[in-house]
C-alpha cells in the first residue's frame, strides 16, 4: 500500500489496542465500516496477530490494516505474515530496517530533533510524533520549521479537539487511541464507538 497517500486521504488512523480478542475484532470491523480506512492493531494488544489475520480475512487485501508497537525483526516478519500491510514503532526500533527488507512501509516513532532525522535516514515512510501529548500542537509548529517535507503523525493524547489543531499545525494525519475506541475493546458499546468515529471523520475533514 502506499502509506503516505492514505494518510494524506484519510488524515486519521485508528489505533486498536485490548484485552478481549473478541471484542478487539469487533472494533476494527465496526471502524472500518463506519468509514476508517487505516486501522493500526497494536501488538500489545491479546492475541493481536489473531485480530490481524481475521481483520484481514473480513476486510480484503487492499483494506489499510497495520500492526502497531513493532520493535523487533521477528516482530515485523510475524505482522507481515499475518496481514500487516504497513507497521507502526513507538521508537527506532531493529523493527524499521526490517519492515523496509519486507517491502512494508512504516510509521517510525520519534520524538526530539534527533531522532526525526534518524527515522527518516533509517527509511520510516512516516514520522510517529510519540507521546505528541509531551508538547502539543505547538511542539509539533515547532518541528515543522527545521522539517518542512517530513510526513508527521502525532499520537498520544490526541482527541477530537486536539485532533483539529494538529492537522492545523501540518500533520498529515494523525493517530487516535482510546479517545475514539473507549471501551468498544473490552466489550463495550459498539454503537457508541460508531459515533466517536463519526465525530473523528467529521474533525479531519473539516480540517
Amino acid at each position: 500500500m502506499n502509506l503516505l497517500d492514505s494518510l494524506r486521504t484519510h488524515r486519521l488512523m485508528a489505533i486498536v489496542r485490548g484485552p478481549d480478542p473478541e471484542a478487539t475484532l469487533a472494533s476494527v470491523l465496526t471502524l472500518a465500516d463506519t468509514g476508517i480506512a487505516l486501522i493500526e492493531v497494536s501488538l500489545t494488544g491479546a492475541d493481536a496477530l489473531g485480530t490481524i489475520r481475521q481483520a484481514r480475512a473480513s476486510l480484503g487485501a487492499n483494506f489499510g490494516l497495520g500492526a502497531g508497537t513493532v520493535l523487533s525483526t521477528d516482530e515485523a516478519q510475524r505482522a507481515a505474515d499475518a496481514g500487516a500491510s504497513f507497521l507502526v514503532t513507538p521508537a527506532l526500533a531493529p523493527s524499521i530496517a526490517e519492515a523496509g527488507r519486507l517491502g512494508l512501509p512504516v510509521l517510525a516513532g520519534a520524538l526530539t530533533p534527533s531522532e526525526v532525522v534518524q527515522a527518516g535516514t533509517s527509511g520510516a515512510t512516516a514520522v510517529k510524533l510519540f507521546p505528541a501529548s509531551i508538547g502539543g500542537p505547538a511542539y509539533l509548529g515547532a518541528l515543522r520549521d527545521p522539517f518542512p517535507r517530513t510526513a508527521f503523525v502525532p499520537v498520544g493524547g490526541v482527541d477530537a479537539e486536539s485532533a483539529r489543531a494538529y492537522l492545523d499545525r501540518g500533520a498529515v494525519a494523525v493517530g487516535v487511541g482510546s479517545p475514539l475506541l473507549g471501551d468498544a475493546v473490552r466489550g463495550g458499546d459498539l454503537g457508541a464507538l460508531r459515533d466517536r468515529a463519526a465525530e473523528f471523520l467529521a474533525e479531519v475533514s473539516s480540517s
